[in-house]
This record gives structure tokens, C-alpha cells and sequence, in this order.
């Protein structure tokens, strides 16, 4: 006779086998969520990137600021003029992104504060909403605050993993939240930009990881330290 497997052979086999994918895939289907929300965000920033250095060419400056960028409405015009806006809401929070008590953060925080003024969303499904920094623009100090959700109102709604916050510069470049020069701020670091390596995991550790419902800055700042990857 032909050697054959036992049925209690191949109903062990397939238990180890049961075992090793409930162990393994749950792990890899996140690690591919991971790296689809970390390919949308690259393309997110180099659309804004792109937008910035154009309209300051268009605008014969040599910077944002003198470009024309000078209140919330000139922010939301940046917006619809360099990007393909298929919803407009104002300054209305929903329907574009989810109502704030939706949000949480990386510890299960909900977030308690929105400070986005201009609500849009993109022709590819990722919400966009503006905050003029007035003041702002001068030195390092940002100029634009751009929330970011990117796959609008669907879950999981959780900062740093489909919710981020950016900030553009005067100066056309974009990138985490450089220090204000408060008490226990990075007032070192608020003098260039780009920030420092040290600066951006400083913030992640301080509040895109910590439980204070009122920062959301750090977590994208991560990501650009760790060459586009969403490493925690």
C-alpha cells in the first residue's frame, strides 16, 4: 500500500498550521496597514512640498509670506488653488474629517482640542485642514499648521497613525514643530530648519506618546527621522 497521512496526522499539521497564522498574520496585516498609512502620507507631503515651491515661484518671492500667504483665508486659497479639492467645508470640521471626540491618540487618549480653521477633502479620499499661524513666518517659527487624516473619516482616527499634524514654514519647507523658546520647550532647536534628529524624536516621546489630549505634534516628525517608516 501506498504510505498515507492519518487523519490525526493532518488534523495535528493543520492545528500547527492554525496556531503559527493566528500568531503571524495578525502581524503582518497591521505591518501593511502601517505602510499603507505611512505611502499616503509621503505622498501627501511631497504634494504639499510641491504646492509650497510653486507658489512661491508663481508669486515671484522668496518666500511664503511675501508670496501672499498672510491670514486663514490665503492659507485655504493655497489649498484649492494647488490641490484638487472635491469638498469644501469651510470652516466646518464634519462632515470632511470626524467630529473630535472620535479622535484618540497612540495612548487611547481622546483628544480634547481641533485647531484646524479650513476643512477640505482631496480628490484622493485624504482630508486637509489649515491653521494660519498669525505671527507666524518670521525666523522658523511656522507659518501654516496642515492636519492631515488620510483616509478622511474612517477609522481607525487615531494620531499618528492616520491622523497627523505638519507644519510649513516660511521658508517652503515642511516639517515637525520646531520649538517655541518656552519654559521646558526645545528653545534650542527653534532657531533652523529643518529641525534636528534629536528635536523630532524629543517631541514624538514628549506628545505624540504621551497621554496629553491637547499635542499632536511629534509623530510625524518620527517618521521623517526613521526614513519613512512608522517604526512605534
Amino acid at each position: 500500500p501506498k504510505p498515507a497521512f492519518t487523519l490525526a496526522e493532518v488534523l495535528v499539521t493543520l492545528g500547527i498550521i492554525g496556531v503559527v497564522s493566528a500568531m503571524t498574520v495578525p502581524t503582518l496585516m497591521q505591518n501593511h496597514q502601517r505602510k499603507t498609512y505611512v505611502t499616503q502620507l509621503h505622498k501627501v507631503y511631497n504634494e504639499v512640498q510641491q504646492a509650497a515651491l510653486h507658489y512661491i515661484t508663481d508669486h515671484n518671492a522668496i518666500n511664503l509670506k511675501e508670496a501672499g500667504i498672510n491670514s486663514e483665508d490665503n492659507a485655504a486659497d493655497f489649498v484649492k488653488t494647488y490641490f484638487k479639492v472635491v469638498q469644501d467645508c469651510g470652516t466646518e470640521q464634519t462632515p470632511c474629517f470626524a467630529a473630535t471626540e472620535n479622535y484618540k491618540k497612540i495612548s487611547g487618549t481622546t483628544i480634547t482640542q481641533w485647531y484646524g480653521k479650513r476643512h477640505f477633502v482631496l480628490a484622493d479620499g485624504t482630508a486637509l485642514a489649515t491653521f494660519y499661524i498669525k505671527g507666524g513666518g518670521t525666523g522658523s517659527l511656522h507659518l501654516i499648521e496642515i492636519w492631515v487624516d488620510i483616509n478622511g473619516q474612517k477609522g481607525p482616527n487615531i494620531v499618528g497613525r492616520d491622523l497627523f499634524v505638519m507644519y510649513l514654514y516660511n521658508n517652503g519647507i515642511l516639517d515637525d514643530m520646531a520649538g517655541k523658546g518656552g519654559a521646558g520647550d526645545d528653545s534650542e532647536f527653534a532657531s533652523s530648519v529643518p529641525i534636528s534628529a534629536e528635536a523630532r524624536e524629543k517631541r514624538f516621546n514628549n506628545y505624540c506618546m504621551s497621554n496629553i489630549g491637547a499635542n499632536y505634534h511629534g509623530c510625524f516628525g518620527k517618521i521623517l527621522n526613521d526614513n519613512w517608516e512608522m517604526t512605534y
